[in-house]
């Protein structure tokens, strides 16, 4: 018995440190397993950024799908085709335009990229991890704002030939 209360205080100390973590680095989730224990802590971000459009297509009548965030449809047929090559995040985030507030932007459309140039840049966890065109190309869009927080996979910039 006495081993079950200091296990749950421990549960309850690193929950918090947890959910700290998810508030100082606008996360969405984070996990931790140490053992048998897995711990998972999640929330829920709203996001004051510009509506989003996706084409209409017709559904056919199934159970409801879990909720995905407005910049990443579940149902692919809701996806607006886009011509060129989506560069993504290759974790979950913050993006930044620029390096520094009274930086100038990183890149703005129509601009000529090379291959290894900044685009932007993702904070996880306190970190500037800069993300680089795949190749080089014209920038035909960027799709995220700047301080937007964003997923594993969402895209960013939108590449051309």
């Amino acid at each position: 018995m006495a081993d079950d209360k200091k296990h749950a205080e421990i549960d309850a100390a690193l929950v918090r440190q947890l959910a700290d973590i998810l508030n100082e680095t606008d996360l969405t989730e984070v996990e931790v397993e140490r053992g048998d224990l897995r711990i998972r802590v999640a929330r829920e971000i709203t996001v004051n950024a510009a509506p989003v459009a996706y084409a209409a297509a017709p559904v056919a009548a199934a159970a409801p799908a879990a909720a995905a965030p407005p910049s990443m449809p579940s149902d692919p047929a809701t996806i607006v085709a886009r011509a060129g090559e989506e560069v993504k995040s290759p974790m979950v985030g913050t993006a930044y335009l620029q390096a520094s507030p009274e930086a100038p932007a990183f890149i703005k459309k129509g601009d000529t990229v090379k291959k290894g140039q900044t685009l932007l840049i993702v904070e996880a966890m306190k970190t500037m991890n800069p993300i680089q065109a795949p190749r080089d190309g014209v920038v035909a869009d960027i799709l995220v704002g700047d301080a937007q927080p964003v997923e594993f996979g969402e895209p960013l910039v939108l590449l051309e030939a």
